[in-house]
């Protein structure tokens, strides 16, 4: 097992966000968590990548215990985290971007780093020189993906890649994030669009309310009455 969540508890001040959450990813598996806006997915991610704090369970991460560790430390082992809306920095240029993503590395493995992105985003190497902020919403993703990607994770935390991209865009990145998958990248996403990540999931958890209200493999919980009616518009 790669990631395992157990029993984490949130607040937000005295607000009870995340009410003992439990869940695994496996090696080589693309499990995904939908819910519905503010059931608390975005909350576990940040608290996985040590952004958030949990008043109890635990967290581990390749047999370790990352519950406390800072989240630079969390990067260097191994777990990159995609942010809800990309947050790229918008004044830095493509490249340096990139270079970001790669301060927990070797400097021997940065340029071999670059190399593997432009390879699975040209897009990103046509543009390199060029400043961020002003790229679209789909080249600001790519990048987003591409600098973590730069950390060499073993895990790989997608928080909301589709939000605000075109259909044909969604699509793109959809077929990035199974490229990175069948490269050996494991991945761990939330996504608002549950159709499409119920679609490559391996296995899934729907979220309610800060709990983990139903799982089951992608295909059981796409063909789930309950899902269907709630996300799927069935």
């Amino acid at each position: 097992m790669l990631l395992e969540v157990r029993d984490i508890q949130v607040y937000y001040g005295a607000i009870h966000a995340i009410k003992g959450v439990s869940f695994e990813v496996n090696e080589g598996e693309i499990v995904t968590l939908i819910g519905a806006n503010g059931a608390g997915k975005t909350t576990t991610l940040d608290t996985i990548a040590g952004l958030l704090r949990s008043r109890g369970g635990d967290i581990v991460f390749h047999g370790e215990s990352i519950a406390h560790k800072a989240p630079h430390l969390i990067v260097k082992d191994g777990l990159a985290l995609v942010p809800e809306g990309r947050r790229v920095f918008t004044q830095m240029t493509v490249e340096e971007n990139l270079e970001m993503g790669a301060f927990t590395r070797a400097n021997a493995t940065v340029e071999p780093g670059l190399e593997k992105v432009y390879e699975l985003f040209p897009r990103l190497k046509e543009r390199r020189r060029q400043v961020a902020g002003t790229l679209s919403g789909g080249e600001q993703q790519m990048l987003a993906m591409g600098r973590a990607l730069m950390s060499a994770p073993k895990l790989m935390m997608l928080d909301e890649p589709s939000m605000g991209l075109a259909p044909i865009l969604v699509e793109q990145v959809f077929e990035i994030i199974q490229s990175l998958h069948k490269a050996g990248t494991t991945i761990l996403l939330v996504e608002q669009n549950a159709q499409m990540a119920l679609s490559i999931a391996d296995r899934a958890y729907v979220l309610e309310n800060g709990k983990v209200s139903l799982s089951g493999t992608g295909r059981e919980l796409a063909q789930s009455e309950q899902v269907q009616k709630a996300y799927l518009g069935g």
